[in-house]
């Protein structure tokens, strides 16, 4: 962290984690200026380019048949929740719906 001192009772601080250069008045002990941080651009080659595109093209297709896997075997996982849930009906007995007249 850079720390700049100005004669008339101020500090320069930068931001560690954004690179701002924030004025403090000691005094007051309140900010007094902000500067934004020089733009970073960073440079990448056409390989690296391609080689994230590559990357999250794979990735993309992982997720895909991961997504076509899943719908292949959803029939089964319901068709077992659905006998499930009829196996638990049965066990319990059958009461009536209540009514709202029934209530009173």
């Amino acid at each position: 962290m850079n720390i700049g001192r100005h004669e008339h009772g101020e500090i320069e601080v930068e931001c560690p984690s954004c690179g701002a250069c924030l004025k403090i008045d000691v005094a007051l002990g309140k900010v007094i200026g902000h500067e934004l941080p020089p733009r970073r651009t960073e440079t990448r080659s056409l390989d690296q380019a391609s080689q994230v595109l590559e990357k999250e093209q794979a990735r993309r297709e992982a997720l895909f048949q991961k997504s076509t896997e899943a719908e292949k075997t959803k029939p089964d996982l319901l068709q077992r929740k659905f006998e499930e849930a009829l196996r638990k009906s049965k066990d319990e007995p059958a009461t009536p719906p209540f009514r709202d007249i029934d209530l009173d």
